[in-house]
């Protein structure tokens, strides 16, 4: 079979401004995005080409990195700096960063050492969500109804009615989530591991697209849920089908209440376990490994007791 034609530049060069180089494809989302490096005025540059039918999505990515970077410029927690944004060729241009995915750097690690390292995983979202939280009235009705859509899809036998305890268990949840509030802000909107890259003792947030004003349980539930279904759980103990210690870290840089430990993060894990769908090529051991995450998250769900 023969090798694939290249896909054609995203700009003739003749196109780019005076000090900028588009080089290797890094990634190609048919339809949503193309990723480059290159350069930009001599610096190491990540270049990000949005679809015409995605450019209104990346006008508001600009707007939100450039809106988080002057709070997120610090020795310890940063996000990637935004360089140019050039909305005739449906480009953003951003810092390439320095580091290893933080999940790739745990895996490196003893076993002994790798809750702590995750650790300021929960330090650098309370950075990024400060300046922007308030509490608002709790509405879970659309997240139950994406969760419902989203366990239909589910084509795995042995998940599918699981998944339907979990969904009984965070409706019950939402009928005293209602009516109280929660906190929301403007969050990462994909907060998982391979989205914070390490540095020594810096972490810097990447690939913020998708922020937006949420409630903050909904990305701490997705990071913890991306790592157990990748079943890493550093501190060896497990509460709701996830990482007991990363639980408690994020309770602590929060300063999480009781209902929210006790109701909002278990409504939203829950949501989160159904959310992302398992596909059909997905590995036999990840399949095993929902099996397990799921049956202790609806386990858990079942047993927890009035706040």
């Amino acid at each position: 079979m023969s090798d694939p034609a290249p896909l054609p530049a995203p700009i003739p060069a003749d196109d780019l401004p005076e000090g900028a180089w588009i080089g290797a494809l890094i990634r190609h989302v048919p339809g949503k995005r193309r990723i480059h490096a290159g350069l930009w005025q001599g610096r190491a540059a990540i270049f990000r080409f949005a679809a015409p039918e995605t450019a209104g999505l990346q006008a508001r990515e600009w707007h939100e990195a450039c809106r988080i970077w002057p709070y997120m410029q610090g020795a310890r927690f940063r996000v990637a700096e935004p360089l140019a944004y050039l909305p005739e060729h449906h480009l953003i241009v951003m810092e390439e960063v320095a580091g290893k995915p933080l999940l790739d750097h745990i895996a490196a690690l003893p076993a002994r050492r790798r809750s702590a390292a995750l650790a300021p995983a929960a330090a650098w979202l309370r950075r990024y969500t400060d300046v922007s939280e308030v509490w608002r009235g709790a509405r879970c009705a659309g997240w139950l109804a994406r969760a419902e859509r989203a366990a239909q899809a589910q084509p795995f036998a042995q998940l599918r009615g699981i998944e339907a305890g979990i969904l009984a268990e965070i409706t019950r949840l939402a009928a005293r989530i209602d009516g109280a509030e929660w906190r929301v802000a403007i969050c990462h909107g994909d907060f998982h591991p391979n989205n914070l890259l390490v540095e020594g003792d810096r972490l810097t947030g990447i690939d913020t697209g998708a922020s937006g004003r949420l409630p903050v349980l909904k990305d701490i539930a997705r990071m913890l849920m991306h790592l157990a279904r990748r079943g890493l759980c550093p501190s060896g103990r497990a509460w709701c089908g996830v990482d007991a210690g990363m639980c408690e870290a994020f309770a602590e840089a929060f300063a999480l209440t009781e209902a929210e430990r006790r109701l909002v993060l278990p409504f939203f894990l829950g949501v989160e376990a159904l959310l992302r769908v398992e596909g059909p090529a997905l590995r036999p051991r990840r399949i095993r490994i929902a099996e397990r995450v799921y049956r202790a998250l609806g386990e858990d769900l079942t047993a927890l007791g009035p706040v």
